[in-house]
């Protein structure tokens, strides 16, 4: 087995992008400087890159590219190609040392945590952060489930909009490698996004807390009106709040998740406490000045913990500023979500 293929987060820190991709790198800093952090490991881009080799996925997708007679013109083109190189990754076994290595990483990260067969999230972790590129699976439970969503992971960078981001930039369809975080579900009662600066205005003396019921995907994808919170960020006080309608929210099933309609005791009542929000707020605050720029912070409030340790950062990046991203940028982003989605 290759050495590089699976890291724990202890084992990382933010050198380590090239290696786990930003994710997991960020995530492997944040565990390094003692913030709260669910325990879980990394695959590498060399995984990535010795899985479609050993496989044979790499030259089967080469081949297919080549045989392709359309230059990649039309939204039609990426959906087609996607669906056919995804389905070449998916069928392939994951060679049995890197499958031997993944599951007895995962059988640690049980018995660490004290909880067989416990449910994780994959991740992706692209080497540069390209957020809603690629894909992520929640709610994974029992070896075999970990393997498949991990190749899901790899696959979804053939999706429609990675395939037309590398076509833009003038990079290879043919191999785009990430690494994949495995970590510990949360049993979130709320989560959401923390920008410490605000992400419109580029405001830095107030931070803006988005929030829902449930798991966080809801607020990360746009598909819920989540409540907002802003704080001044030297106090940490609240000096504004705005009450989401949280018509849906993801929640648990036995395996994986769902949407499901918030109850209406629920959609008219603000999901965080104030002291949530300062916690919140106090976490974001070590992180900008850690990384020594503004951050966009994923977190969520454990059910199952008592405050504060039930405040858990699940992964933190560069906040990007409205009026920083360059309009053609802000363009192309917007098509790409309409067609291809997000």
């Amino acid at each position: 087995m290759s050495k590089n293929w699976i890291l724990w987060f202890d084992e990382l820190d933010q050198g380590c992008n090239d290696q786990v991709g930003k994710k997991c790198a960020n995530l492997g800093e944040m565990t390094r400087i003692g913030l709260r952090v669910p325990p879980g490991f990394a695959l590498s881009l060399e995984a990535y890159r010795d899985f479609m080799s050993i496989t044979g996925a790499y030259e089967e997708i080469k081949e297919y590219l080549n045989s392709v007679e359309h230059g990649f013109e039309k939204i039609q083109h990426f959906n087609e190609a996607s669906v056919e190189l995804r389905r070449i990754v998916e069928a392939k076994d994951v060679p049995r040392d890197m499958s031997d290595a993944i599951l007895s990483r995962y059988r640690e990260l049980c018995q660490r945590c004290d909880i067989i067969d416990m449910a994780v999230s994959t991740r992706s972790a692209g080497a540069a952060s390209h957020p809603g590129q690629y894909e992520t699976y929640l709610n994974v439970r029992g070896e075999q489930d970990v393997l498949s969503k991990i190749k899901k992971v790899w696959a979804s960078t053939f999706n429609p909009r990675s395939l037309s981001a590398r076509k833009r930039v003038g990079a290879p369809l043919e191999s785009d490698p990430i690494g994949v975080a495995v970590l510990k579900m949360v049993n979130a009662r709320s989560a959401g996004v923390l920008f410490t600066a605000d992400p419109n205005s580029g405001n830095t003396s107030r931070m803006i807390v988005e929030a829902n019921w449930g798991l966080g995907e809801s607020v990360v994808g746009g598909e819920a009106m989540p409540d907002v919170y802003i704080l001044d960020k030297e106090r940490l006080e609240v000096i504004e709040r705005k009450m989401g309608t949280k018509g849906k929210y993801v929640a648990f099933r036995e395996v994986g998740v769902e949407e499901v309609d918030t109850p209406e005791d629920k959609s008219c009542t603000f999901c965080l406490s104030d002291d949530e929000l300062k916690e919140i707020g106090r976490l974001g605050k070590i992180l900008e000045e850690h990384f020594d720029l503004p951050q966009d912070t994923e977190w969520a409030v454990d059910l199952d913990m008592d405050f504060p340790d039930n405040v858990i950062l699940l992964q933190t990046r560069p906040e990007v500023i409205a009026q920083k991203k360059k309009p053609a940028d802000q363009v192309i982003d917007l098509m790409l979500t309409r067609f291809i989605g997000r």
